[in-house]
């Protein structure tokens, strides 16, 4: 037997059972991301730890520090690496509760276009984020302590603290992560009609222009992160491009097919 999403649902229920679902999908949200915090709270120290491990391999062995000048500063650290850790670990059930929600008032046709673009996502993400974690970090670490050494006779030192370190490791993950998520934008605004391949190549160098600003605006000012989030980006921009030819054409066949089983006389 194959596998049939079903249409639309027949019923058409009450605004205030809308609202009532509503509020049942958010607190099984929020209940999940609580759970996932608590969970990550406990293990902040060890994700903490793993977050810290392309600053330990930048400094030379045995030689790397992490302060903090603030009393109070390495528990907000380890709470708001709870929180960042707890987005990632719950997202999968809070994206869970969202398409429960909005899958009812979808045609089948919609939820079959819908579903790739829902997969898409994390998938995207987790590649962003993987590229400036295991790459981008480490080498941009080891160009900012390259400047360690001394200084008209002062001994220059790289003294990172706690707070500003996590601060630069969401920044590089999120910057990542989230510009990955190129593709899915413009498949979104494709499937929808709002614009064309031919559109988009047409664009082609506005859309540079506008990834080097992102990856100026996203990353720390060096030019060697810049580069490693600029270039990755036009690689999408233009595998996303492939990918709108191949469905305008798979949709033009479809429409064509359509066509002529419509104009063909019946028997």
């Amino acid at each position: 037997m194959a596998f049939q999403i079903p249409d639309i649902d027949e019923t058409q229920a009450p605004l205030l059972d809308h609202l009532i679902e509503l509020r049942t999908r958010l607190l099984r949200a929020f209940m999940a991301f609580a759970v996932a915090f608590g969970i990550c709270f406990y293990f902040s120290s060890d994700i903490f730890g793993f977050l810290v491990k392309p600053l330990t391999q930048a400094f030379p062995e045995g030689q790397g520090r992490l302060i903090y000048t603030k009393l109070y500063e390495a528990f907000f650290v380890e709470v708001k690496v709870a929180l960042f850790a707890a987005f990632f670990v719950s997202f999968p059930v809070i994206a869970n509760q969202i398409w429960a929600f909005v899958a009812p008032g979808l045609y089948a046709k919609e939820k079959k276009a819908f579903l790739p673009f829902l997969i898409a996502t994390p998938v995207l993400f987790t590649m962003g984020a993987a590229l400036a974690y295991y790459v981008v970090m480490p080498t941009a670490f080891h160009f900012f302590l390259g400047f360690q050494g001394d200084t008209g006779g002062l001994k220059l030192e790289a003294l990172p603290g706690t707070g500003d370190y996590l601060a630069l490791v969401m920044q590089f993950i999120l910057a990542f992560g989230i510009s990955f998520l190129l593709p899915v934008l413009l498949m979104l605004l494709n499937r929808a009609g709002i614009v064309t391949r031919a559109q988009v190549a047409g664009a082609r160098r506005y859309a540079i222009v506008g990834i080097f600003i992102v990856a100026a605006v996203a990353t720390p000012p060096d030019v060697i992160s810049q580069l490693m989030l600029a270039v990755p980006l036009m690689a999408l921009f233009e595998g996303t491009l492939l990918v709108m030819r191949f469905t305008e054409n798979r949709d033009a066949r479809e429409k064509l097919a359509e066509q002529k089983a419509a104009d063909a006389p019946a028997e």
